[in-house]
């Protein structure tokens, strides 16, 4: 007695095999290896006021999407009293024409990979270290997009008066994948 879903399932198993092996689909992931997504900011990676050393966090990705040109990465944070959507963050750090091939950025960015806007307070260009007033704790988000075409509305090399709203307007329309990390300080 022959089962009639074997007829059926045999050519479609023929098919696979001879197909080779299919490679699962991974998704664009920004992680990093000292903090979880929702944990805290490792205490060496605090501000200098708060006993760390202000430098930025060691970020990985994988999957990085085909038809990636750059990537582009934010941090921000929404003060108290700010609402997502409706108002403005504070930007922490600003980092655009990151080669496509990259995957990581070491604690501190010792590479200067890509280019630099302005630091949180407008003064200089770089990362800003998260430092929270008090005991209060604040959520800060990292995000890392896969761009399809260069970012031709930004300079192609550090710039101080680039802030967020220059920044979002720049990569809009241009972001093929995104991948956030949050955490807590």
């Amino acid at each position: 007695m022959t089962c009639p879903l074997s007829r059926i399932a045999l050519p479609v198993l023929l098919s696979l095999v001879a197909a080779g092996p299919v490679a699962a689909q991974v998704d664009f992931t920004l992680t990093s290896p000292v903090m979880t997504d929702g944990g805290i900011l490792p205490a060496d990676l605090k501000c200098t006021r708060d006993g760390g050393d202000g430098l930025s966090p060691p970020l990985e990705w994988d999957a990085v999407p085909d038809g990636t040109e750059s990537l582009a990465l934010i941090m921000h944070h929404y003060p108290h009293g700010t609402v997502e959507g409706e108002d403005t963050p504070s930007h922490y750090w600003l980092l655009w024409n990151i080669p496509a091939d990259t995957t990581e950025i070491p604690r501190g960015n010792p590479a200067s990979l890509g280019d630099e806007g302005a630091d949180k307070d407008m003064q200089r260009i770089g990362y800003t270290p998260p430092c929270s007033p008090g005991e209060e704790q604040h959520e800060y988000t990292i995000t890392l997009y896969a761009l399809n075409a260069p970012v031709d509305a930004l300079p192609t090399q550090d710039d101080p008066t680039v802030d967020w709203t220059a920044m979002v307007k720049a990569i809009d329309g241009k972001a093929i994948a995104e991948s956030s990390i949050s955490f807590l300080n």
